[in-house]
């Protein structure tokens, strides 16, 4: 198996691929991604996408934005759409991602990063804590959000 990581500045070319892959698993427009890619790739922010390839096909990702539709607008940068293909979860992949972003982000000396999920017991694998329940953006119920410091 031909498994590679990359941050999506050394692959620009996938930008449309990934916009349309992350669409077709969270429902959220392509051209939101592309927004968000476009501005990564062009320097207007350090915060990026990430993604696992299996030879040129995306089986894995995860980007970093400002917010992930929730109300705590002070709990910035986030991770987002963490995502793996069901044929090659329980393998790393999703855990390789995070940790990959979160040293990516230090480096740049962007620390601590946020992210929320319904998941317990996933992300405290790779560092994160349990910070505290936010309200997401038009839903009934709160979420739980962690912090990776």
């Amino acid at each position: 198996m031909n498994i590679s990581y990359i941050d999506l500045r050394e692959q620009p070319k996938l930008k449309d691929t990934a916009a349309q892959w992350f669409h077709s698993k969270w429902g959220v427009p392509k051209e939101a991604y592309l927004e968000c890619m476009d501005n990564y790739l062009a320097g207007g922010t350090e915060y990026g996408w990430y993604l696992c390839l299996e030879g040129e096909k995306i089986v894995g990702g995860l980007g970093v934005i400002e917010n992930d539709f929730h109300d705590r607008k002070d709990l910035t940068p986030n991770v987002c759409a963490v995502y793996t293909e069901e044929a090659y979860r329980c393998r790393g992949i999703a855990g390789e991602l995070l940790n990959k972003v979160v040293l990516e982000l230090k480096k740049k000396g962007i620390t601590p990063v946020y992210l929320v999920t319904d998941h317990t017991g996933f992300y405290e694998r790779y560092g994160w804590e349990f910070l505290c329940m936010v309200q997401g953006d038009g839903e009934p119920d709160m979420t739980r959000m962690y912090i990776h410091r």
